[in-house]
């Protein structure tokens, strides 16, 4: 046996690995942390192209070309050729004809010279008008004939592309064929809107007239969509025209229906079209600035591609509501752009469907949001980040020995002292006994017993309290927030997975968030900084937790300005009331009796919020801090472990 191999070209390479998700994950991670929306952070991927693979291009780069493409044809392309080509041959016949003429004397040869003379500057109706001319001249006859066929293959190839070619030899057997043709299309297209059509009956019909549709159709629908999105195209090239040119070519291709006998299954075929794809722009002018002419065929074929590059264009941009990959014509990218950037639009498209495979994304009622998964590896990287400033000292452990009773064993035992709580090791305990000589039954002395011994590890209840107002959006200072809040969700997960964390927003209203909601979670466009309710959500989280030790965190920009009133409405003033002071700064004091640390990160330097949070730390005993939004995380998350560190 023998092989052959050659260089794979039909698409991506089907041996190459398959692409990480996880660095796409991370790229749109860098927009997410920077306060852009999951959906968002998702389209910038896509737009920029994949990291990791300089060979794939994103969607700007597909759309650049599609628009340099759209702008080459409009100033290469001229629609009126066909009528410049028709006037050129119209003007050589009649010359033709005059000039056989002339040297005759007769009454007969200066009626016709009377009669060419009368012809009108319309070439629509000049050429109606010789159609029944006796032609003296037989180059003359030849000239007009040849604009005749000119016509016939020039108008019937403005609506079945590639039909100028069937009939560039005039054959009356060809012309019955294509009559015959239009008539079993028309008779097809009839019973499918009477629902009768099958498949078969289409693929009888290609296997009839399949050389007449380059475009190879698999089903009646493509077929339609074909032979629709050409007819539209021929209906924008007559808008195009200016209005006397119109007229003249309208003239034109109206005469040669009717002369090749095709007027009325055009006009059939036409409404079938119309009425099956009234979306497409029939009318629509389109700007051309060209200076080579081309024929009305190829016009048509140029402004098809104007009209595909335009909607690939609105669907490359992505930016209406709902948009989506899937929106994107795989057969137009192909047709506009060629395989390679089909390869480029899979690629993008894996990349979006493995996100949500892998259990990174996922949609709720149409919404992208990104999972536990996905927010617990964004987590990391922002607590990477905050790590890689911080000095390797400042760190910190939080494991400790003690001799208390809670923690989890090491695997060793020690001998029993005075005070030790731990849990005795009964088997080490009596193999003590039985080395030291006892009989049966054993007997035990102080100094045989053994303990487990433990390792303890404190809990803590941690509340962190982020500032979602308007304000936060303004001063710039939102997204290092949101990084802050995942950082230390990430460090508590991983790192100290007994504590109990809480991450509570508030504006107006404070409200507890979920670890899935933090990465795609938006400030509030609303009035009020209700410390008091986000220190009511955080008492009772500590509440549930009494044995642990309470760590309180507020991250802020501003006084408070509301507050929560008993029927659970919250209340809004500013400057910030008397009432809203005294009730926030009395759960303050709620909090000081829990023994919670009450720690605020300042974001703003305004002189109302220094002097609230100097009389937080005046009641409560805990420290004020004036971080500037790219350290926030930095501070956040080391006067967590110096806490930590300290229980």
């Amino acid at each position: 046996m023998s092989y052959f191999y050659r260089e794979y070209h039909d698409g991506p390479d089907p041996l190459a690995p398959p692409y990480d998700v996880r660095s796409a994950l991370d790229e749109m991670g860098d927009a997410v942390l920077s306060g852009s929306t999951p959906l968002d952070a998702l389209r910038d991927l896509l737009r920029r192209g994949l990291p990791g693979a300089p060979d794939r291009r994103g969607l700007d780069d597909l759309l650049r070309q599609v628009r340099r493409r759209r702008r080459d044809l409009r100033d290469n392309t001229r629609l009126d050729g066909t009528l410049e080509r028709v006037r050129a041959l119209l003007d050589k016949a009649i010359g033709q004809e005059r000039a056989e003429l002339f040297p005759d004397p007769s009454d007969d040869a200066r009626f016709r010279e009377s009669a060419l003379d009368a012809l009108p500057s319309d070439a629509a109706r000049a050429v109606q008008e010789l159609a029944d001319y006796d032609w003296r001249s037989a180059a003359a006859r030849q000239t007009f004939e040849e604009l005749r066929d000119l016509l016939r293959r020039e108008v019937l190839d403005s609506q079945f592309r590639g039909m100028r070619d069937a009939l560039a030899n005039p054959d009356p057997a060809a012309m019955e064929r294509v009559r015959q043709m239009m008539s079993d299309l028309n008779d097809m297209l009839d019973r499918d809107a009477r629902g009768e059509h099958t498949q078969d009956d289409f693929d009888q019909f290609m296997q009839k007239y399949g050389d007449m549709f380059p475009e190879n159709p698999r089903n009646l629908d493509d077929l339609v969509d074909q032979l629709a999105r050409r007819a539209a195209a021929a209906q924008r090239l007559l808008a195009s025209l200016t209005p006397q040119q119109r007229e003249e070519l309208a003239g034109l291709i109206d005469q040669t229906l009717e002369q090749a006998g095709l007027a009325e299954q055009m006009r059939r075929l036409g409404d079938s079209l119309y009425a099956r794809r009234p979306d497409l722009a029939w009318g629509a002018p389109e700007r051309v600035s060209g200076e080579q002419p081309m024929g009305m065929g190829d016009a048509v074929t140029a402004l098809q591609e104007l009209a595909d590059l335009g909607d690939l264009e609105t669907a490359l941009r992505q930016d209406y509501p709902g948009a989506r990959l899937d929106d994107i014509d795989e057969a137009a990218i192909r047709r506009a752009l060629g395989r390679s950037a089909v390869d480029d639009l899979d690629a993008l498209r894996q990349v979006e469907r493995e996100l949500e495979a892998q259990g990174y994304l996922r949609r709720n009622r149409g919404k992208l949001e990104l999972t536990p998964k996905a927010v617990r590896r964004l987590g990391e990287t922002a607590l990477r980040r905050v790590f890689a400033s911080l000095d390797s000292g400042r760190r910190g452990d939080h494991d400790q020995r003690d001799a208390g009773t809670a923690g989890e064993p090491t695997g060793s035992t020690r001998p029993w002292r005075f005070g030790d709580e731990q849990p005795i090791d009964v088997v080490r305990t009596v193999v003590n006994g039985v080395r030291r000589g006892g009989g049966a039954p054993v007997t035990l002395s102080v100094d045989d017993f053994e303990v487990v011994e433990t390792e303890r590890r404190s809990a803590a209840a941690v509340c962190l309290l982020v500032d979602l107002s308007y304000s936060m959006a303004l001063r710039g200072t939102w997204a290092a927030a949101k990084q802050t809040a995942l950082a230390l969700q990430a460090l508590v997960a991983s790192k100290f997975p007994q504590d109990a964390v809480q991450i509570i927003g508030f504006s107006n209203y404070a409200r507890v968030l979920r670890p899935d909601e933090l990465a795609g979670l938006e400030w509030d466009m609303v009035q009020g900084t209700n410390l008091h309710h986000a220190l009511l959500i955080a008492g009772r989280h500590l509440d549930r937790h009494p044995d642990f030790e309470p760590v309180v965190l507020v991250v802020t920009d501003g006084e408070p300005t509301a507050h929560l009133m008993r029927n659970g409405v919250p209340r809004f003033e500013w400057p910030p009331s008397q009432e809203t002071l005294t009730l926030t700064l009395a759960e303050v004091d709620k909090m000081t009796r829990r023994r919670a640390t009450i720690n605020v990160f300042m974001l703003a330097a305004d002189d109302r919020l220094r002097e609230f949070v100097d009389e937080v730390a005046r009641r409560n005993g805990g420290r004020v801090f004036s971080a500037s939004a790219d350290r926030l995380g930095e501070y956040v998350v080391s006067d967590f472990l110096r806490a930590r560190r300290t229980r």
